[in-house]
């Protein structure tokens, strides 16, 4: 019996990795691609500089532009910002519910976008994380039309990740590949604060 079940996997295993070369095959193309990395659940900002630390271990450069988030005390910025070929810039000055003030997280986020563009325009920098860029987009600080259009326009093989909740229709259609990382439970609705090398 244990024989006719190692082949029926062995067969089975062998059917699965026809299917997954044949599409490894035909995938072919190489592009710059767009991914954006949404939904309510911990984990998207994290994901992004996964993607970050993959592309410098590549020897490419790394751009990332933080929005929203005002803070500069956190340990992916204390790590990432350390090293050679990154450019790591927080352009926010926290939660709109922090300022308590439109038309400073308008001129905020409109000062900030001119930073990220300039990372989108070079070349040189192969990856761009631009981390919770939705907030500004959902919020009406930013225009939606003007930033897919520059994110569009960039050079051809450069990769950007778009992270933060309620990703715009527009935005996922626009995208390469498209992640919702939901909400089952979290430690914060159990009175936990936020943990160092975790959360922060």
């Amino acid at each position: 019996m244990t024989v006719d079940k190692n082949a029926r996997h062995a067969s089975r295993m062998a059917r699965k990795k026809a299917v997954i070369d044949s599409a490894i095959e035909q995938a072919n193309q190489e592009k710059g691609l767009l991914l954006v990395l949404t939904g309510n659940g911990k984990g998207k900002s994290s994901s992004a500089f996964g993607m970050a630390a993959r592309a410098l271990g590549y020897g490419m450069k790394v751009g990332v532009a933080q929005f929203i988030k005002g803070r500069s005390d956190t340990g992916e910025e204390a790590f990432f910002s350390a090293l050679p070929n990154v450019e790591w810039h927080v352009l926010g000055e926290g939660f709109t519910w922090d300022t308590q003030d439109l038309e400073r997280d308008i001129h905020t986020a409109k000062a900030g976008w001119e930073i990220a563009k300039k990372m989108l325009q070079n070349p040189e920098v192969n990856l761009v994380i631009l981390d919770e860029l939705t907030y500004t987009l959902n919020y009406g600080y930013l225009e939606t039309s003007e930033i897919l259009a520059d994110i569009a326009a960039r050079p051809p093989m450069q990769h950007v990740v778009v992270t933060g909740r309620a990703a715009p229709q527009v935005l996922i259609d626009l995208a390469d590949t498209v992640s919702e990382i939901t909400d089952v439970k979290h430690a914060y609705r159990a009175g936990v604060k936020a943990q160092p090398g975790i959360d922060l």
